[in-house]
């Protein structure tokens, strides 16, 4: 049977930076490159990735492609050479941070809601990797090239706390109890309505939205991720309720998408339905006092509260809890007001 995929194009490989491989899982349905890519977790736009493909930074089964539309199978072998960071965008700023644990191996800080944890497009500075650049002289270099330290992430507008790593074999250690779900990792969110059952798990795939590409969803085909949440309610409001979850798997969005699921998306997201749509839901009068709350509140209410690990070096197990900052404990004693 003939082949009629395009043909592959022999040019040398390119040394534009860090390389990302991938092997085509066997349940993988033949699909274009550049949509793969973009589902399969890589932190860049659909357009980045076609861009990546044209100047011929990605291979396949050793073999640079230059076409977007190729189409790859499963146990192909795919590599992308990720784009070195320019060194202005990795500047070292004086910004303050909130670091709740710190010796020689790593550190433990505590994220404003707001700040972008590496830079990328759109974000070129003033991020947390900017200010541990200014804090520390000596932070792992096991991750992308934008990214220092950097063991896991949060959302720019989700608060709390992440393990930040000076050495790699301490980055390498962290990221294994990550994958072994050894660390453990608790939110506080304050979510529309009131859950049926005191508390329950969450277990439902997620991928990249079949239509919203920036945007994550529960779904059944495609490319998708095994995910877990548990959540536990903590009090209870006239529509709302106060949440701790507990991550088993660590998906991008994912107690975000998952409250959103089951009916109860996070306060105050504007990407998950816990703005608009959720407040035209209410009755009039209810919908009224609810506003100044949502108001007051521009980012979604959700916050890491607790990271538990074992060190790396020492054996000990580390436990770090920090509160919500004000403007989501303001958000929590208006809804008691109400």
């Amino acid at each position: 049977m003939p082949d009629h995929r395009p043909p592959l194009n022999k040019i040398p490989e390119p040394r534009t930076g860090p390389s990302i491989e991938k092997t085509v899982p066997p349940e993988t349905p033949r699909q274009r490159l550049d949509r793969y890519l973009a589902d399969s977790g890589l932190s860049f736009t659909r357009s980045r990735i076609q861009t990546l493909i044209r100047s011929g930074a990605v291979r396949v089964n050793d073999d640079v492609v230059l076409k977007t539309g190729w189409t790859i199978e499963p146990g192909d072998r795919i590599t992308a050479f990720a784009p070195n960071e320019t060194p202005t965008e990795m500047q070292p700023e004086d910004i303050p941070l909130d670091i709740r644990f710190e010796d020689e191996f790593l550190l433990v800080v505590n994220k404003p809601p707001g700040m972008v944890v590496h830079p990328a497009c759109g974000h070129r500075s003033a991020t947390l990797v900017n200010a541990l650049l200014y804090h520390s002289d000596r932070l792992s270099h096991a991750n992308e090239a934008a990214r220092p330290g950097i063991v896991h992430r949060l959302d720019m507008d989700t608060s709390g706390l992440l393990v930040v790593a000076k050495r790699d074999d301490i980055h390498a250690a962290l990221s294994a109890q990550l994958a072994e779900r050894v660390m453990t990792r608790r939110y506080d969110a304050v979510v529309w309505g009131i859950p049926r059952f005191p508390e329950g798990r969450i277990e439902a795939p997620i991928g990249r939205h079949p239509t919203h590409r920036q945007r994550m969803a529960v779904v059944d085909t495609g490319h998708r991720k095994h995910a877990i949440t548990y959540y536990r309610v903590m009090e209870t409001f006239v529509c709302c309720t106060l949440l701790s979850l507990k991550l088993e798997t660590g998906r991008t969005h994912q107690i975000r998408v998952h409250l959103a699921h089951i009916g109860h998306p996070v306060f105050g997201d504007p990407v998950y339905e816990g703005r608009t749509r959720a407040i035209n839901r209410l009755s009039p009068v209810l919908r009224r006092q609810m506003e100044t709350v949502l108001d007051s509140l521009p980012r979604q209410a959700l916050h890491a509260s607790t990271l538990a690990f074992v060190h790396p070096a020492t054996g000990e197990r580390i436990e770090v809890h920090a509160p919500p900052p004000d403007d989501m404990m303001q958000t929590i004693r208006r809804l008691r007001e109400n």
